[in-house]
């Protein structure tokens, strides 16, 4: 890890502080007004910067995907993570607004396949053949793609889901683990479908 200079070290103080005191990371917008920058174009070279040098990691396509990495470059430096816990998802508002988030709850990463950035509170039992259930809380990693047969959070028609995936040409399905469901069927020509993230570990309570 590269020293920082005086004005990167308070773009990182200002980045860890807010995470440690919201549980999320600050927008480039947000971190431009803390510290008087011009624009969050401003914001976003300090922010490569920072990258460049090994002490946090970026997602350039999400606002908040800012994530600080110990100095060994490859690991997160608190070993306990602290997730928001997202309820109920408001059509066509950001999954991770402030107004989606009913509380935060730490967790041990090892519980999980793969290192999650939120967790989302389930709702129905369209997934209960996949070990889903209603009031589950479904651990979440951002992701941009999706493979044939995993299970992602899906944004179709304005409105959040949790199924499993699969293709046909153009054709995308969103199948339900639960024959009570039928799948959900979106020509991807005509209708938009995002991935919102992949599911990687469940945690329920009993």
């Amino acid at each position: 890890m590269q020293a920082l200079t005086e004005k990167q070290r308070r773009v990182f103080e200002f980045i860890r502080d807010t995470i440690a005191e919201r549980h999320t990371p600050p927008t480039r917008a947000e971190i431009a007004d803390a510290l008087g920058f011009a624009s969050a174009n401003a914001a976003q070279a300090h922010l490569r910067t920072l990258a460049s040098k090994g002490v946090i990691a970026l997602d350039a396509r999400r606002s908040r995907s800012i994530r600080i990495l110990s100095e060994d470059n490859d690991t997160v430096a608190d070993e306990a993570l602290t997730l928001a816990v997202i309820g109920r998802v408001a059509a066509g508002a950001p999954i991770l607004a402030v107004e989606h988030v009913e509380r935060h709850c730490r967790v041990d990463p090892a519980l999980f396949s793969s290192r999650p950035d939120y967790m989302l509170r389930v709702s129905g039992d369209s997934m209960i053949d996949a070990g889903i259930h209603d009031g589950d809380l479904l651990a979440v990693k951002n992701a941009h793609e999706v493979r044939p047969g995993a299970i992602g959070v899906f944004r179709w028609d304005d409105e959040v889901t949790v199924k499993r995936f699969a293709r046909e040409g153009h054709i995308a399905r969103l199948q339900a683990a639960n024959v009570e469901y039928a799948d959900i069927v979106v020509d991807t020509r005509r209708e938009a479908l995002s991935l919102e993230g992949l599911a990687v570990g469940v945690i329920r309570r009993l």
